[in-house]
């Protein structure tokens, strides 16, 4: 009879086990109905109390290209990727040379040892733990579809099995997602029995173990995209105009979701809201300024490609000072590029989107919590400033599963519509020129289409105008206007949120500035840093234009590292045309290859850098 879990993991325990810190990778091949059964072994572990970040490496196609599902096991609560795998799941013979060397020297192989491999195919310092799944398959189910899903759970029970996850926590999820499918709960339990008496009868646990924690509290485990689209609903929007791209299509079908819940009149059951699906990007972003002209909160979901394809209405927009709100969920390019990939290379294009002179206000989100906050502000923001406000995701917070704090909103919050002149400030004979400077911040006051009979009106154009909406190719009007628009640019560093600053536990000279998914491996490789005795304050940037703590942050420092994950360096380009900046003061750590950034690299690259310098200063 097997010992019970607990007598397992004082089992691996003597022997060294790690509890609830490593990192399992699975390989398989897209399409195959494995990305539920693995985000069911992530999920499984959390309803244990073990924080888990887990990162989805998939193809752009349907069907047959391999995939990755990397689970990070983390009671400590890193939520960024650390670097090496300790356990490979190697269920793709397309990958299977490329995952058997990523496993770290001492790490284990887990794969489906039906047929035989060659001893060559593994390596000397790994344990190879093999589990005949398609045998089992063949025997226990007669449909090629069964045995090819059925496969997935049964070596989720194995793992179970060999990780000491408990059995109940896996059984509830079953019930959970097939709630009202008595028949699929039964046999997905029984699949997973399967591979976990196997494992019981045939292995012993591996040195790898989950224990029960309490580390996950009330946080919830939720998408960026869907965490951006609540907080577009909670920030007033009631027009949505998109057109599907990889991989910002789930934060529009979010809002779709949302809104047919909460933005539907009780009594009458009429929507409040709309939503197109455009037939380009261009159309969509169209409607989103026509929109935004006639005083709706309106805004778009995209990605390079699209926010490529809109300039012209972006500069439209910036020109004309008609707000309009651009979620980018950034990938690899350029051109069509690794559509599933993530990146931060849309920065120079989103902030002077458009041709001439324009810049354009972006909020930078580290986590689904912000994407929630500043999906809402970004409407504020866009009203208030009159002007388009990108908010910059990228493919790994807006399609991956983070874990966040939940949600807060303060019910008294009112929407902040900006400077409107209303019929009652006409009548009472307010001057009112539509691009007329007024309180010294750059922001002219608008009147929504029908606010008065006789008053209030103007002309939209994208052509040079005077304060008052009259054509004028006077180029004294035209400098006029374009530098009122930089003074209303400077007034956005005081709406925009603030960077945030950590100091390092003792004086440097040495600074980091980081911003956007990278923020949670950033932070665990500044642990690691500093345990190497190599101290650096550091700085997280949440929006541009820039505040001006951020320029004297580099002044304060001898050197400042910039973290992002673009080839060209393109925050270093932002702030030293942005700023007076010494160039050599930055030094760019740069991670493109489309994978989330790891704390390793992260930390590896600094060091080594801090090394240099160090030899150099000795010399």
């Amino acid at each position: 009879m097997p010992e019970p879990v607990a007598s397992q993991q004082a089992l691996a325990a003597q022997k060294g086990a790690r509890i609830n810190d490593f990192v399992v990778k699975f390989a398989n091949v897209n399409g195959s109905g494995s990305a539920s059964a693995n985000g069911m072994f992530a999920r499984s572990v959390m309803r244990m109390g073990v924080p888990v970040a887990a990162r989805n490496i998939f193809p752009s196609n349907i069907q047959g290209l391999p995939t990755w599902y990397e689970v990070r096991i983390t009671e400590a609560g890193h939520l960024g990727r650390r670097g090496g795998v300790d356990l490979m799941v190697a269920m793709n013979p397309q990958t299977w040379d490329r995952d058997v060397a990523e496993i770290e020297p001492g790490g284990f192989l887990f794969y489906d040892s039906t047929k035989p491999i060659p001893p060559s195919r593994f390596r000397d310092d790994i344990t190879v733990v093999g589990v005949p799944l398609t045998a089992m398959c063949n025997e226990a189910y007669e449909l090629p579809r069964e045995r090819q899903l059925f496969k997935n759970i049964i070596y989720v029970g194995a793992l179970a099995g060999l990780l000491g996850i408990e059995a109940e926590a896996v059984e509830s999820l079953i019930r959970d997602d097939f709630a009202g499918k008595d028949r699929l709960i039964k046999a997905n339990i029984e699949a997973l029995h399967m591979g976990l008496s196997y494992v019981q009868k045939q292995l012993a646990p591996l040195p790898l173990q989950v224990r029960r924690a309490d580390g996950v509290g009330d946080r919830i485990y939720v998408e960026g995209n869907q965490a951006a689209a609540l907080g577009a609903v909670y920030g007033g929007a009631t027009v949505c105009a998109w057109y599907p791209i990889t991989p910002s299509t789930s934060l529009a079908e979010a809002f779709t979701a949302y809104c047919q819940e909460l933005r539907v009149d009780p009594d009458t059951g009429k929507s409040r809201y709309a939503i197109v699906q455009a037939e380009d990007e261009i159309a969509s972003i169209g409607i989103v300024v026509g929109a935004g002209w006639n005083g709706c909160r309106a805004f778009t979901a995209t990605s390079g490609p699209g926010v490529s394809l809109m300039t012209e209405f972006i500069g439209l927009s910036y020109f004309a000072e008609i707000p309009a709100v651009i979620f980018d969920v950034q990938r690899g390019g350029p051109s069509t590029g690794m559509p599933t990939r993530t990146q931060q290379a849309d920065l120079l294009a989103a902030a002077y989107a458009g041709h001439g002179d324009s810049k354009h206000p972006m909020l930078l989100p580290a986590d689904p919590g912000e994407c929630f906050e500043m999906g809402a502000l970004a409407f504020d923001l866009a009203d208030r400033l009159q002007t388009t406000v990108f908010v910059m995701l990228d493919l790994d917070i807006g399609m991956n599963e983070w874990l966040t704090k939940p949600f807060q909103w303060d019910d008294s919050r009112k929407l902040d519509r900006g400077k409107v002149m209303t019929a009652e400030m006409l009548d009472a004979g307010a001057d009112f020129g539509r691009y007329k400077e007024v309180d010294g911040d750059g922001i002219p006051y608008r009147t929504y289409p029908g606010t008065h009979p006789t008053k209030g009106g103007y002309f939209t154009r994208g052509t040079s105008r005077n304060p008052y909406a009259r054509y004028s190719e006077e180029g004294a009007v035209y400098v006029d206007n374009m530098e009122r628009l930089l003074r209303k640019f400077e007034t956005a560093k005081s709406l925009a949120p603030a960077p945030i600053l950590r100091r390092a536990k003792g004086q440097t000279r040495d600074g980091v500035i980081y911003f956007g998914s990278t923020t949670p491996a950033m932070d665990e490789a500044l642990e690691m840093l500093e345990a190497q005795g190599r101290r650096l304050d550091a700085l997280r940037i949440r929006a541009f234009p820039f505040a001006d703590e951020v320029m004297s942050f580099i002044e304060s420092h001898d050197r400042v590292f910039l973290v992002e994950q673009n080839r060209d360096a393109q925050l270093r380009t932002l702030l030293m045309t942005e700023g007076d900046v010494d160039p050599a003061k930055l030094v760019s750590v740069l991670h493109y290859d489309g994978t989330p950034i790891t704390a390793r690299f992260i930390a590896g690259a600094i060091a080594s850098r801090m090394a240099v310098g160090q030899i150099e200063a000795a010399e």
